[in-house]
């Protein structure tokens, strides 16, 4: 006594391979496991623009700390004028205009937004070994379209 295999007529399986499809499933996988943290190690973000209705005065004496596009420091120690400073000398510069201050220890921070937050975060971590307390960023008001979202005349 035999036993039929497959049928009886011989004729065509409807079973689909699926091997090479998971084949190529986990091939693509693999790339893009590979491929994604690629892709954000080079993220960039605009600093976004604040809507600050109650802006603060300037006061003569602030300290302000700027760092513009190409990376360059500035310094107005309170005094009102600006000065350039050297990378290097930032923290001995900043340690000696707050060792003195009487007032509170607190620098306003202004960077260009296009620069990488490595450049802005290593300015704010200088003030702080410097002795700084508080650092405010400064950020320019956003401003809305006249005739379509202000007021025309105002």
């Amino acid at each position: 006594m035999g036993m039929q295999v497959g049928g009886t007529e011989g004729g065509v399986k409807s079973e689909p391979n699926v091997v090479p499809m998971i084949d190529i499933m986990l091939v693509l996988l693999i790339i893009f496991m590979i491929v994604t943290p690629v892709i954000t190690s080079g993220f960039q973000a605009e600093m976004p623009m604040a809507k600050n209705i109650e802006g603060r005065p300037d006061d003569p004496g602030d300290v302000v700390l700027g760092l513009d596009n190409e990376g360059k420091f500035y310094l107005d120690p309170g005094t009102g004028t600006i000065g350039l400073v050297p990378e290097d000398r930032l923290e001995e510069v900043l340690r000696q205009v707050f060792e003195n201050r009487t007032k509170d220890k607190i620098m306003f921070f202004r960077a260009d937004r296009t620069l990488p937050f490595g450049r802005v975060q290593l300015a704010i971590e200088t003030a702080r070994a410097a002795g700084v307390r508080v650092v405010a960023a400064v950020t320019e008001e956003q401003r809305e379209k006249a005739g379509i979202l202000g007021r025309v005349g105002r």
